[in-house]
């Protein structure tokens, strides 16, 4: 691999924010079961808040992502392409080599408390999951919230791992002084499909019961039904199954993306398709022979079916992309003011 494509002197480095010398990286393996076949290229990042481009779709501006590639494996992950700007494979390479910025909290907490930073709400995990398996061995989460908490900076977390209960107590009292949202994806409850699409993730219950002990502790959580993926997870019993399931954990709101395969996860997942589902190829060409998106009539429908789903079952549909506020309890004194939330995926 190239390291120097995201030094400080590279082209790249300027773009992505994520910049560290290439003689600072230390490369790692683990002979434990659940890191067996990975490894980890720690580095000393230079910068760790990202400001998301402009043409993105994104309704955020800011990001932080402790993880470079994701060992949950998902076959359809969009971020996929950005372990080329590294000279590494978007497809197993993704999965297997992770890249760890073991500096994230202490480099978030200088960043944060620069003069130059207006408070503005930070999206975690709208990348890769900052609470995949490896944050389970390098702890990066609880200084980046306990960071954000002390400075009271907004922030949301999108996420498909249970490891985020661990940090419940620091998440609860971040909430206490800023406004925070919490979103679990769980795009389909179906676990034939689940275990072929998404190996290294929990399982889709699973991600539900973190819903659920969420909002035991009055957090509210909404779910992210992403992907709804053609023809695998789009039959009409399938979405009220996944909606019956959503509603059953108490979260507060349902959001549906159909999948979207842009350059460097479209290979991959074809690939996968290609495998284990052959016939759907030539339809899958054709639903998506204009881009990486589903045709806008595609997406209304499933959109619609999911929020009269989720009518039925008691969850308010939401606007796509708004997060759940998690409100500070009732206090005496009147409080302080506090930045304006944006809104995450």
């Amino acid at each position: 691999m190239r390291w120097e494509n995201l030094t400080v002197d590279s082209e790249h480095s300027r773009a992505d924010g994520a910049l560290f010398g290439a003689d600072a990286v230390t490369t790692r393996t683990f002979d434990t079961p659940e890191f067996r076949g990975i490894t980890f290229h720690e580095i000393r990042a230079r910068s760790i808040i990202n400001r998301v481009p402009a043409v993105s779709r994104m309704s955020f501006q800011w990001t932080v992502n402790p993880y470079r590639g994701c060992s949950h494996a998902c076959v359809y992950c969009f971020a996929r392409k950005t372990h080329s700007y590294l000279d590494l494979d978007t497809g197993l390479g993704f999965d297997s080599q992770i890249v760890v910025k073991i500096n994230a909290p202490e480099l978030l907490r200088r960043q944060l408390g620069s003069r130059r930073w207006q408070g503005e709400h930070i999206a975690m995990g709208t990348n890769v999951d900052c609470y995949q398996r490896a944050e389970g061995r390098y702890r990066l989460m609880p200084g980046i919230i306990s960071a954000l908490r002390d400075h009271a900076n907004p922030f949301s977390i999108l996420t498909k791992g249970t490891l985020i209960l661990r940090d419940l107590d620091l998440i609860r009292q971040a909430a206490e002084v800023t406004d925070v949202g919490i979103s679990v994806s769980v795009g389909f409850t179906d676990q034939e499909l689940w275990r072929t699409v998404e190996p290294g993730t929990p399982a889709p219950e699973r991600r539900l019961e973190v819903v659920r002990t969420f909002g035991e502790h009055g957090i509210g959580c909404g779910v992210l039904m992403a992907p709804v993926i053609p023809f695998l997870s789009d039959d009409p019993a399938q979405l009220r199954a996944t909606v019956r399931a959503i509603a059953a954990s108490g979260a507060t709101s349902v959001t549906p993306l159909v999948l979207h395969l842009r350059p460097g996860a479209r290979e991959w997942f074809m690939a996968w398709l290609e495998q284990h589902h052959p016939h759907l190829v030539p339809r899958y060409q054709r639903l998506y022979a204009d881009g990486s998106y589903a045709p806008k009539w595609y997406q209304r429908r499933i959109t619609r079916q999911v929020h009269e789903l989720a009518e039925e079952y008691g969850i308010g549909p939401t606007r796509a992309q708004v997060p759940r506020r998690i409100r500070p309890p009732e206090r005496d004194e009147p409080p302080t003011p506090e930045p304006t939330q944006l809104s995450l995926i």
